[in-house]
């Protein structure tokens, strides 16, 4: 058993820490001693020491003094040693010193405060930057204005320290892993053409705009022949996505929402039951795509929650927030107190990548209330839409390569990949990204 010295300030934040990277990630048994200690010392055995500096908890006496956008920096330096496996690893608190003498290993980057300001995103709860839907966009994040956003850099920081424990002479197993394909579907729109008169507006519109009578005619035409029930709703691509998701062995996450509550929700409550059967039918998997205004409201996602339930006659225990607004620590709770799960809203909208900096599942922190939560997090990895609507001008080829090189970061850890593509996304000018999803994924067969 690894004995774990530990300052005897800030101790939740650092408990917290120090189970999510040893107990969590690596699987390694542990016992924290809490005394008037300067940094973190970890006793291997009878007399190998890996002492952590600590470069920030040790700053603020005060419980939840930390929290303040001052105490984050502006530029991160990278620094390269024997135990990073040859990769320059991003340092947001310490230095980049190491020093190996004897059996002591003295290590400069303050690897659990470091991980602790990714996992937790208490960098959101300070910095007030938001988007019009009330978002903390990616370029205000100090991991996008640094350049490591495709970086999981708190699997980074792991793997240095399960290098240094076993340089050490840890001698017990790391937790064995295997690299997880996690295939979501936010279900926005249940179909194109929900009525007659469903799609009429969007029509007449496009034709004004663009007086293209042939097109509006064709739009006309395939909106009658899906009424008609001739041809195939476009937004009818559950089979075909769970189809994808079983070649290569795999089960969709299929998200439900519906609601009224907002211009940017949409009621599907007519159409649940038939797609949760059609689903399920299938052993896919169902869950809950909460509406614009839950993030940071109980009432509304119990509710919500309550009644597509009792639609579906099914129990819905995690699910991602629509449009992905979350609020820090506001939605966690909400979540936790809603009994789900777990969560896989963390991405940013407008950037694919890291927004945790882990490709791996974790338990949650409330910082509010200053304890670790039930609920897991499940981070999202990539989206559609962060391609489609916010970087329109990628190429084909630029989006795949760069979906790819994340799928390859992931397996290097042997982290879960989570994706997300609408069912909605395979018609008009998103086409092209359908076509992308369906080669991604056969890639990995």
């Amino acid at each position: 058993m690894i004995k774990i010295f530990v300052p005897n300030n800030n101790i939740e934040e650092r408990k917290y820490i120090i189970d999510i990277l040893l107990k969590e990630f690596l699987g390694l048994d542990y016992k924290i001693i809490i005394g008037d200690f300067k940094d973190y010392k970890l006793v291997i055995g009878a007399d190998s020491r890996l002492i952590v500096e600590d470069h920030f908890f040790g700053i603020f006496k005060k419980d939840l003094e930390y929290l303040d956008k001052k105490n984050i920096p502006d530029k991160i330096r990278f620094a390269e040693n024997s135990f990073t496996a040859g990769n320059s690893i991003p340092i947001i608190y310490g230095t980049d010193k190491i020093v190996i003498n004897g059996s002591t290993i003295i290590c400069g980057i303050d690897i659990f405060a470091s991980s602790f300001f990714m996992l937790t995103r208490w960098e959101e709860y300070v910095n007030k930057t938001r988007d019009k839907h009330n978002r903390f966009p990616a370029h205000a994040s100090l991991a996008f204005r640094n350049g490591f956003l495709h970086r999981p850099i708190v699997n980074e920081y792991v793997e240095m320290l399960w290098h240094m424990l076993e340089f050490l002479g840890c001698n017990q197993d790391r937790k064995k892993r295997e690299f997880r394909l996690v295939l979501t579907h936010d279900i926005d729109h249940a179909y194109k053409y929900n009525s007659l008169f469903a799609g009429s507006r969007e029509i007449i519109a496009s034709f004004v705009k663009r007086m293209d009578l042939g097109s509006a005619f064709k739009n006309m035409l395939n909106k009658l022949l899906t009424h008609l029930q001739i041809r195939k709703d476009p937004f009818d691509t559950y089979d075909y996505l769970m189809d994808i998701s079983e070649q290569v062995g795999a089960k969709s996450y299929f998200f439900l929402h519906s609601s009224k509550a907002s211009k940017y929700d949409n009621n599907n409550d007519k159409f649940l039951k038939t797609i949760a059967k059609k689903i399920s039918n299938r052993a896919h998997y169902l869950g809950y795509h909460p509406s614009y205004n839950s993030y940071n409201n109980l009432e509304i996602f119990v509710r919500d929650k309550e009644r597509i339930e009792n639609i579906i006659e099914c129990n819905l225990c995690f699910g991602r927030q629509h449009y992905l607004r979350f609020e820090v620590p506001t939605t966690w709770q909400i979540w936790e107190e809603a009994k789900m799960e777990w969560d896989s809203t963390l991405s940013y909208a407008d950037r694919e990548g890291f927004r945790c900096g882990v490709c791996y599942p974790y338990s949650v922190f409330d910082i509010k209330k200053r304890r670790k939560l039930k609920l897991k997090e499940r981070p999202l990895i990539v989206m559609d839409g962060s391609f489609m609507t916010y970087q329109p001008d990628l190429r084909y080829d630029d989006v795949y390569n760069r979906i790819k090189d994340l799928m390859e970061k992931v397996k290097k850890y042997e982290g879960e990949f989570v994706i997300l593509w609408h069912n909605s996304s395979f018609v008009n000018t998103w086409k092209c990204y359908g076509n992308l999803y369906e080669s991604l994924i056969s890639d990995l067969r």
